[in-house]
């Protein structure tokens, strides 16, 4: 990539002033993946992978249909905070499982890039293009701006500024997901529903009680954390009737 491709790049995900907005975590998590699938030169398709208490996650971008969590690049970026390249999945021999998971998909070449996160939540967002050896010119560039040193890549103060806004809003949109997706699961447990009706309770009590969801959640993921799950849910008048 030349620096005029880095500086444009760098404009383009300036535009998205405000990643979370209300509620809509998942819509923004996909509008943020399905921008960098359209704007990285040669990705064809793009997945956020978040891995919180010992699971991973795909939250936004689409079922590719293979395991994106089966031993490989997105695993160990994920692990050891660092980009994994996997450039051509007919000669690398370091993931021969996953490598072909990708080649059954129609994929040719990958790049998994470890994305700053608080908390205890990983975030992996994966460049996937049907091209072999795809991202060896652009690997460093998009990880540059991609993994909190954007500034390094354009000198343009104000390009800066709206880029760590971008990966701090990113995070919250993460967290606000990990703590969403946590609630879902203590209320499917509670009251033995499924993920859509646990997250339509939510919905009902956050609108009854005047409260975000993302604050709702927060609040009984503390509650479940100090033993007073119960008590919340019955203050919160939640119940999994429609």
């Amino acid at each position: 990539m030349t620096d005029d491709d880095i500086l444009g790049l760098a404009q383009e995900l300036a535009e998205i002033t405000r990643l979370v907005d209300d509620d809509d975590y998942g819509a923004t998590l996909d509008r943020f993946v399905a921008r960098v699938a359209r704007i990285i030169p040669g990705c064809d398709d793009a997945i956020l992978v978040v891995r919180a208490n010992g699971a991973m996650e795909t939250v936004a971008g689409s079922d590719k249909g293979f395991d994106l969590v089966a031993a490989g690049p997105v695993v160990e970026a994920a692990t050891f905070a660092e980009p994994r390249r996997l450039d051509n999945v007919g000669t690398d021999q370091r993931w021969p499982t996953f490598s072909t998971y990708l080649a059954n998909a129609g994929y040719q070449s990958c790049l998994a890039l470890p994305l700053a996160t608080e908390g205890q939540e990983t975030a992996v967002l994966t460049l996937l293009s049907r091209t072999a050896d795809q991202f060896v010119d652009t690997a460093y560039d998009v990880v540059l701006l991609l993994t909190l040193h954007a500034g390094v890549a354009f000198d343009n103060a104000s390009l800066y500024h709206d880029s760590t806004q971008i990966i701090a809003q990113l995070r919250e949109a993460l967290r606000t997901r990990s703590l969403v997706g946590q609630a879902q699961g203590m209320l499917m447990r509670q009251f033995d529903i499924d993920d859509e009706q646990a997250f339509a309770a939510l919905r009902r009590s956050s609108q009854n009680s005047n409260t975000k969801v993302r604050e709702l959640a927060a609040l009984l993921v503390a509650a479940h954390h100090d033993g007073e799950f119960e008590a919340a849910i019955a203050k919160l008048a939640l119940t999994a009737a429609g």
